[in-house]
């Protein structure tokens, strides 16, 4: 059954991982004033550690050995290794927040590392860069949110969110932004790379900004769907020619040859009328039979 909501004061917290996050996070949150341990794989941190406060453990047993609350802030490639490798260390009923940016299949399996050893997992989302510090927004899931909720509060953490109590619902909450935040980011590398070898940056950057309409995300995705729907294939091919322009320039077409696919499969779906409505669509585009296994 989930936890309930308690008011409970400063938790001993231990912070496994101490990179920019972990850094971050300490200094804002002055956790040194918490009796806060640390450890980290890389013994050059431990000094990082002292400087905020955080007293390094000899060991990542003697760092969890009290923990009432555990902050899993190593790299992505690492997290269910983490979980896996100190799942026993834990005390019994400690929760092991993880606030690694991983799919929600490889944080339910940790979860169930940390479950199947006694602890409690929280699937935990840092959904802003951590340098806003204590502000940064957390979202948080799992059937033990609700009781890592005050505790991260205790914390300083002053924008946390309870999302739902499944295991892997906050990371997707990130991941799915991700794509679209992440891949915005390298069409633009792709795009204003291409518009400089070609030497028309600023007409092309001058062009988007004439056409920019205010809206918002939800107007956006329903507006590019339907025009994906009606015109993919027409601009399928377009951006085929766009792939072609990006490779005589000496530019890398990852983004657009992927964007051509994307606009294909869409046309090319057997929707006869296009409903009104971001939500119709994505019902209509999820029921047609080209949908299972090519979208």
């Amino acid at each position: 059954m989930p936890d309930s909501i308690a008011p409970l004061s400063a938790p001993r917290v231990a912070l496994v991982g101490f990179g920019e996050a972990g850094a971050t996070f300490a200094r804002a949150g002055r956790w040194g004033a918490k009796a806060a341990l640390g450890y980290d794989i890389d013994p050059v941190r431990e000094l990082a550690m002292v400087e905020h406060g955080i007293r390094p453990g000899a060991s990542a047993a003697e760092a969890l050995t009290e923990a009432e609350l555990v902050l899993s802030l190593v790299t992505a490639d690492a997290a269910l290794d983490a979980a896996r490798d100190y799942a026993p260390l834990l005390p019994e009923g400690a929760l092991w927040c993880d606030m690694n940016s991983v799919a929600p299949d490889t944080k339910r399996e940790a979860a169930a590392a940390i479950e199947l050893a006694g602890g409690r997992y929280v699937d935990v989302a840092v959904m802003a860069p951590v340098d806003k510090g204590m502000a940064v927004p957390l979202l948080v899931s799992g059937p033990h949110a609700l009781a890592a909720l005050p505790l991260l509060e205790a914390l300083g953490f002053a924008n946390v969110r309870v999302v739902g109590d499944e295991v892997g619902r906050a990371s997707a909450i990130k991941l799915c932004r991700s794509v679209m935040v992440k891949g915005m980011e390298a069409l633009t590398a792709e795009m204003v790379l291409a518009a400089a070898n070609a030497g028309v940056l600023d007409e092309v950057l001058a062009s988007l900004d004439a056409s920019e309409k205010p809206m918002s995300w939800s107007e956006r995705a329903d507006y590019n769907l339907e025009r994906m729907l009606v015109h993919g294939e027409r601009r399928a091919a377009e951006m085929y020619e766009a792939s072609q322009m990006l490779q005589s320039l000496g530019i890398s077409a990852m983004m657009t040859e992927n964007t051509v696919g994307w606009q294909q499969a869409l046309g090319a779906l057997s929707v006869d009328e296009i409903p009104d409505g971001l939500t119709a669509k994505v019902a209509a585009i999820r029921g047609t039979p080209d949908y299972q296994g090519k979208i």
